[in-house]
């Protein structure tokens, strides 16, 4: 995060309401809510783990089981449950 001087950024009156609230301090203005990105969607990694997981459901629904797709994916057995259980 870089940091930006407000003086040559604000308009003149916002910047002098600020200053009665902060003077001096380094503050954060986050991004409106509605502007966040979902986690993985940027990098690519939900839909990852969503085909990951798509892979182990099919695999449990043709007979194989917790333990072995545990150590096949490298995950715990309460992990795989929790897969292949979701509805």
């Amino acid at each position: 995060m870089k940091y930006v001087n407000a003086d040559g950024l604000l308009p003149e009156k916002l910047l002098k309401e600020i200053q009665n609230y902060v003077q001096g301090e380094t503050i954060y203005i986050p991004k409106p809510r509605n502007t966040y990105k979902k986690w993985g969607s940027q990098s690519g990694a939900r839909a990852l783990i969503d085909e990951r997981n798509a892979r182990i459901q099919h695999a449990f629904k043709n007979g194989e089981k917790i333990d072995q797709l545990a150590l096949e994916h490298h995950l715990s057995c309460e992990t795989i449950k929790k897969i292949v259980y979701r509805k």
